[in-house]
């Protein structure tokens, strides 16, 4: 039957005219020419079900290009499952006649060899539609005819129907030379989802909110500008996919295809791919600005929130965790289950707010605050865990199983999923209340009014006794409050509690510096002793340092060199109180010149900021001295010269005088600060000298 069959249109005719017509024309000229064809009449369609469905009967029809759409070769067995056929037949209602109309030009017009005029001719049919219904129609009605051809070659085997149809078509031909075809084809659907591709982006264009950007944006007038080309080259391509189609059907034995037809379509599949991806560009600069936007207005909607006075705290809470209702955003520690926001409703919240890195100790030290909460009735707070993390896809595998492995070690609620925080309440948390790596626990009210933008320092001070949790609060415990060694040790070992109670001499001692330590502990003991004093010693460790600490507890406890704690815990906890301390003064405007606690403080961190060791002394009566390591040891080693004033002064008064003694206007004192935004004193003096220290910036990376 093929040897009778007449030669088909040839292809060559149209490739030459298309050169010609290129060649002899400008692109302006050109865009000139399509936009003479343009006068939409502003008719709006919905064109997404109409959309979905081309791309259907193109997967189905290729599956090849199936894998591509979808990414994985799945695809939904039902339709209907996305559309519903009333969506369809209104979206469809008023476009059949011109879908077949386009159906009926690419049909005939292609055979006529010249595909800018084929072309032209769509477009002047179409001129009273907008540019994103120029090529949904258009690949509407090219998947009416792709759909129909390779419905007859999917049912010609087993559909009689089919089969008479597919050999007045011809249709065995092509699938008995397919192997030979397969270049034709691959450039057919290469071609076919790059004007997909084109199609499904103008169309996104359109459906961009109009309350977010306007055309004047500089991306959205770029990609509109090139909406005429785009649409052309479009319609163009499904011009000479459709003419491919009509020479597989009057495909002949006699006929070898030509090369240069693939050749065409690679080259239109390219200029498809470069429209594309010109076009994707500017979306997505698009979809930024409108992400910016949104961010931007949902972030002075959270502000305004926080500003506003309300009858409880659930407006406040949902706006920083989750508004949806359909889910239940809160994941329960205790009965490890998701809940509602509504369970922190009119209750104390104490939101943690932290990166992953939240250290054990930090949510050690804090689940025992916590649980002794739940077992007072008029010290009742929930805590939330809110995380701040990196949401780049490529840490969020890790990041997910990091999250789950600090999440079951609290007790207390935490967010269920961290990508619910949205990016508007992340800039919310930093700017407004300074959080940048340091865990914080901001304080909110049963009205959902701030009470601290962090409780944390108030919490680890004086424990539950803080709560409320509001700047009145601290202010009042700090009134009565002195320099003491129940405010240094309050929370962390009762026994030395008890040494002070039972009217003994106490000794701090700090450092990471093994050999200092071993004299300085053995000589002291033995002054103590000459000068028959109960002298108990204690040591407090460094802050930082907690794997070298760790080796210098086993010495002094194999050694019996002193009291320590095993506990890294509490060793960290007596650090971080002493911060937090600090941290409280500052934002009650206190210093070292105004406030004699803090210069006590100050003191202690600036030790702690040396390489050698330091000590404190503790007097039965309250009375206290302290000196860096060299100094107290050189102290010590001198007994002989101050022992004789123990007996008529005390001592602590004679240890204290001859320290005065031994200090030197020279020293070096570093003050080590850990970065907490908002809350780093732009001034610090010298807790030793008065004089403004120097201030210098480091990063540290401490893996121990």
């Amino acid at each position: 039957m093929a040897s009778h069959t007449r030669p088909p249109p040839n292809m060559h005719k149209l490739i030459k005219n298309d050169r010609r017509m290129l060649s002899a024309s400008d692109d302006n000229a050109m865009t000139k020419q399509i936009l003479a064809t343009h006068a939409p009449d502003g008719r709006m369609v919905d064109f997404k079900p109409i959309l979905f469905t081309i791309e259907d009967v193109i997967r189905r029809a290729t599956p090849a290009i199936g894998n591509v759409l979808d990414g994985n070769g799945q695809h939904e067995d039902m339709l209907e499952d996305h559309i519903g056929s009333a969506e369809m037949d209104g979206a469809l209602e008023s476009l059949t006649y011109v879908i077949q109309k386009v159906g009926a030009e690419l049909a005939c017009k292609c055979s006529g060899g010249d595909a800018h005029a084929s072309t032209m001719a769509i477009l002047n049919l179409l001129s009273n539609y907008s540019w994103d219904a120029k090529v949904v129609i258009t690949m509407a009605a090219f998947a009416v005819n792709y759909g129909q051809y390779w419905l007859l070659a999917q049912l010609y085997t087993t559909n009689m129907l089919a089969k008479a149809l597919a050999l007045l078509k011809q249709l065995p031909d092509v699938m008995e030379n397919s192997t030979s075809l397969k270049p034709q084809f691959e450039a057919l659907n290469k071609l076919i989802k790059a004007m997909l591709d084109v199609t499904k982006c103008i169309v996104e264009f359109t459906e961009l909110p109009s309350q977010y950007i306007s055309q004047d944006t500089p991306a959205m007038s770029v990609a509109i500008a090139h909406f005429p080309t785009a649409t052309y080259w479009t319609i163009k391509s499904a011009v000479a996919c459709t003419s491919l189609i009509e020479s597989l059907v009057s495909l002949t034995h006699e006929r070898i295809m030509s090369t240069t037809e693939v050749w065409e379509l690679s080259s239109l599949a390219h200029k498809e791919t470069n429209i594309y991806e010109h076009l994707r560009t500017q979306l997505d600069l698009c979809l930024q600005h409108i992400d910016g936007k949104k961010h931007l207005e949902a972030y002075q909607n959270l502000v305004r929130i926080s500003e506003t006075h309300h009858l409880d705290n659930m407006k406040f809470i949902r706006a920083l965790i989750s508004a949806r209702d359909d889910i239940q955003p809160l994941y329960d520690g205790t009965l490890k289950t998701t809940v509602h926001l509504e369970i922190l409703k009119r209750k104390h919240v104490l939101l943690l707010i932290s990166d992953l890195d939240i250290s054990h100790e930090e949510v050690m030290v804090l689940d025992n605050l916590f649980k002794e909460s739940q077992q007072r009735q008029e010290i009742r707070y929930e805590i939330v865990w809110i995380p701040i993390i990196d949401q780049s896809i490529e840490q969020q595998g890790k990041n997910k199983h990091t999250f789950k492995e600090v999440q079951m070690m609290m007790p207390w609620f935490s967010v269920h999923e961290p990508s619910i925080i949205e990016r508007s309440v992340i800039r919310f948390i930093k700017e407004k209340w300074n959080f940048t790596k340091k865990t914080i626990l901001v304080a909110l009210d049963p009205q959902g009014k701030v009470s601290s933008t962090n409780a944390l320092h108030m919490l680890w001070i004086w424990g539950n006794q803080a709560f409320p949790f509001t700047s009145e609060r601290e202010e009042a415990l700090w009134k009565t409050e002195s320099w003491r060694l129940e405010l240094l040790i309050d929370g962390i070992d009762l026994s030395i509690l008890d040494w002070a109670a039972e009217g003994r001499y106490i000794c701090l001692f700090g450092g990471e510096d093994m050999e200092w330590i071993k004299e300085f502990t053995m000589k002291t003991k033995q002054v103590a002793e000459e000068a028959k004093v109960d002298l108990q010693m204690a040591y407090v460790g460094k802050n930082n340092a907690k794997e070298r600490v760790r080796k210098i507890t086993i010495m002094i406890g194999e050694n019996k060199l002193s009291h320590y704690w095993p506990d890294s815990t509490l060793i960290w906890f007596f650090w971080a109180r002493l911060e937090s301390m600090m941290y409280s003064k500052l934002n009650h405007g206190r210093t070292v010149e105004n406030d004699q606690i803090m210069q006590e403080i100050m003191t202690l961190l600036s030790f702690d900021g040396s390489d050698k060791g330091w000590a404190i002394f503790f007097g039965r009566g309250g009375e206290m001295t302290r000196a860096k390591g060299e100094t107290a040891l050189g102290c010590i080693l001198a007994y002989e010269e101050w022992k004789t004033e123990v007996e008529e002064k005390g001592f602590l008064t004679a240890l204290a005088e001859y320290l005065q003694q031994l200090r030197t206007p020279h020293h070096c004192n570093r003050l080590i600060l850990p970065g907490l935004a908002g809350n780093i004193p732009e001034n610090v003096v010298c807790a030793e000298c008065g004089r403004a220290m120097e201030k210098y910036l480091m990063y540290r990376c401490c893996v121990e």
